[in-house]
């Protein structure tokens, strides 16, 4: 099991040992660690760990809930490889994917950012769901109005969401996460540079136009 632990720790020597340390000892096998933030003597750092199918995930939080200063703000399951820029394969694959490019784009976002579910909808009432990934809801929860950049929130529901907007094609995106954490900044920003080059591809809005701009119910 590939799992992603988010951890607030001292931004001081030793902290990071400490914890990689008792993460080894609880029997997680480290496989990437990424600073997501640093500052006023506090660090923000996502570990990607392998660990056993078997063994709960609360074991991983008891061994470190006794480490004094050091928060665990979310673990959540990842299919993301570590060690690897999957966004660059996908970009690769969508300069000549044509009409498959905004489902394709759709179906990798969970994978890319460590969540549950993507899909599209039309941009105007009635919101009609264009396209949306595996696992993703009968009916999306997509706010009234679509924010002008892409922006994370936390819906009442308790669901972790980053909404974006599609300008040229009039439709938006939603990337939903049930668990884990709400998606950080570094994460709205990478997600923010991925659908900007996506949206300068040749032929995106042509063929997302053809495929995905009639009413009808979703490509499942």
């Amino acid at each position: 099991m590939l799992l992603r632990l988010r951890i607030a720790l001292p931004d001081r020597p030793g902290s990071l040992s400490q914890v990689t340390g008792i993460l080894g000892s609880a029997g997680a096998d480290i496989t990437q660690v990424t600073v997501l933030d640093r500052g006023d003597g506090r660090a923000l750092d996502d570990f990607t760990v392998y660990w056993p199918d078997t063994a709960p995930r609360e074991d991983l939080v008891r061994a470190l809930e006794g480490v004094d200063e050091v928060r665990i703000e979310g673990v959540w399951g990842t299919r993301e490889a570590p060690g690897t820029y999957p966004e660059l394969e996908i970009l690769k694959f969508l300069t000549t994917a044509g009409d498959r490019a905004l489902g394709t784009l759709i179906d990798s976002m969970p994978v890319l950012f460590s969540a549950d579910w993507a899909a599209a909808t039309t941009e105007k009432d009635p919101r009609v769901t264009v396209y949306a990934s595996w696992r993703a809801p009968e009916d999306i929860p997509f706010p009234e109005d679509t924010p002008p950049r892409p922006t994370a929130a936390t819906l009442p529901s308790g669901l972790h969401v980053i909404v974006a907007p599609l300008p040229p094609l009039a439709l938006s995106l939603m990337l939903a996460r049930a668990e884990g954490p709400a998606f950080h900044r570094n994460e709205v920003h990478r997600l923010t540079r991925i659908l900007e080059i996506f949206l300068t591809l040749p032929a995106i809005e042509r063929g997302a136009d053809r495929v995905f701009r009639r009413p009808s119910a979703r490509p499942f």
